[in-house]
């Protein structure tokens, strides 16, 4: 929208009219922890339907899926006057997504191998990735990171990278693991020393390491069942 001054025997002014940031910009500037949770539904719909803005239909879909069994998300948002197959599956996708990917929050980690059943899909990966696992006082599993990609057959790994993320979360204990998408999953010696380095920042800092796992279709090798973490 334009202005102009009224005043014929002044010179035009033209002013143009400030568009208010949408939710997407604004995403973009702060983040995905600034939208609210009927704004992240809002960015998943994309748009509204015929006479219900997106706003309107976000918040009826989250009034439909708060306390909805997980087994019918899908015929719930169904029944939402307007919502089609495509908007329905959408939410319910990126739902199941969520739900997939942070499945391992709050297992309790007896032993370290019992981390091997969120980690062991990266045994099918074609480069190698380093992850570092979080644990805190009850050995509850706090966060799975990947700190490193790296080639088919290395990684690099500095102690600093490794170690970040659990000083700032007050992790008690880490679990490292790391694939190897070609041969065995025996340690190399870069393997061996890599992990000496990282015991010996883990016992600086007061962190426990707990394990060093290595993962590979044909199974995994855990440094503290072979004795190699003393």
């Amino acid at each position: 929208m334009e202005l102009s001054c009224t005043n014929p025997d002044e010179p035009q002014l033209y002013f143009a009219s400030q568009k208010k940031p949408d939710i997407r910009e604004l995403t973009l500037q702060h983040g995905l922890s600034f939208p609210s949770n009927v704004e992240l539904l809002m960015l998943i719909l994309g748009g509204g339907i015929k006479g219900t803005p997106v706003e309107v239909l976000a918040q009826k879909v989250l009034d439909a899926i708060d306390g909805c069994q997980r087994e019918d998300i899908v015929r719930t948002l169904l029944s939402i006057d307007g919502m089609g197959n495509a908007k329905a599956l959408a939410i319910a996708a990126a739902l199941e997504f969520g739900r997939r990917q942070n499945a391992h929050l709050g297992v309790c980690i007896v032993t370290p191998t019992d981390l091997l059943p969120y980690i062991q899909h990266y045994a099918l990966k074609q480069r190698e990735h380093f992850l570092c696992a979080t644990v805190n006082g009850a050995h509850e599993l706090l966060h799975i990171r990947v700190v490193s990609v790296g080639t088919i057959s290395r990684t690099l790994i500095h102690p600093r990278e490794v170690f970040s993320a659990p000083v700032a979360e007050h992790a008690s204990a880490i679990i490292c693991c790391h694939n190897h998408p070609s041969g065995p999953c025996l340690p190399s010696k870069a393997d061996r020393e890599v992990t000496t380095i990282l015991k010996n920042a883990a016992d600086a800092l007061g962190i426990t390491l707990l394990d060093h796992l290595i993962i590979a279709k044909s199974g995994y090798f855990s440094f503290l069942e072979h004795g190699l973490l003393s």
